[in-house]
């Protein structure tokens, strides 16, 4: 009886000290180099002024950190100075890092996570609850931005609305009939928002 008890005394010893080298190792800073969550980055994004990218060069920490894109479009990193950021896709960014980074060190292993987006947002101005910016993270619908800014005032023409958009340097102006798109016979005035649209509610 007593062989039995210290053998099973042995079988929860060892288990115990793999859990707890487990649990060791997972938490370990080897773990993941890389700490906060990140941001959903919607399809065809490119960095903008004011958006948060956090910079991971892999085995180099002094040369990691969280930078924020300024409005001339420039991060500034340690050693490596300014780098131009906006305009661009985080994968071209890190291959400008790699190009930048490999003076000073050898072989570069650079990973750009994009922490937060400020760069992107839409407008709303005129007879709605709560005109002004918000955030484009996602697709978002002209109705979806009426709902989002808190709906239509009561006196506010739904009728007339209209998206106004740059593209190319050049102005475009989107009809939206609210009451024909609500009632579905004119759904194809509920456009797909871009960076920039600015909605006017008479």
């Amino acid at each position: 009886m007593n062989h039995r008890i210290i053998g099973f005394l042995a079988v929860v010893a060892l288990v115990c000290g793999a859990s707890a080298a487990s649990a060791q190792r997972v938490g370990s800073p080897q773990a993941s180099p890389v700490e906060g969550a990140a941001a959903v980055v919607p399809p065809g994004y490119v960095i903008g002024a004011a958006d948060v990218l956090s910079i991971v060069f892999w085995r180099d920490k002094e040369m990691s950190g969280d930078v924020t894109v300024r409005p001339d479009g420039k991060i500034s990193l340690p050693l490596l100075n300014e780098i131009a950021a906006a305009g661009i896709t985080p994968e071209e960014l890190r291959v400008r890092l790699v190009e930048a980074a490999g003076k000073f060190v050898e072989d570069p292993d650079v990973t750009v996570i994009v922490k937060e987006i400020h760069s992107r947002a839409v407008f709303i101005t005129g007879n709605v609850a709560k005109p002004g910016s918000y955030p484009l993270t996602n697709d978002m619908t002209v109705l979806q931005l009426i709902a989002v800014a808190g709906g239509l005032q009561e006196y506010a023409d739904k009728k007339n609305i209209v998206v106004n958009r740059t593209e190319n340097g050049r102005q475009q102006f989107h009809s939206f009939n609210y009451k024909d798109v609500v009632s579905r016979k004119r759904t194809t005035d509920n456009i797909v928002l871009k960076p920039g649209d600015i909605v006017v509610v008479p």
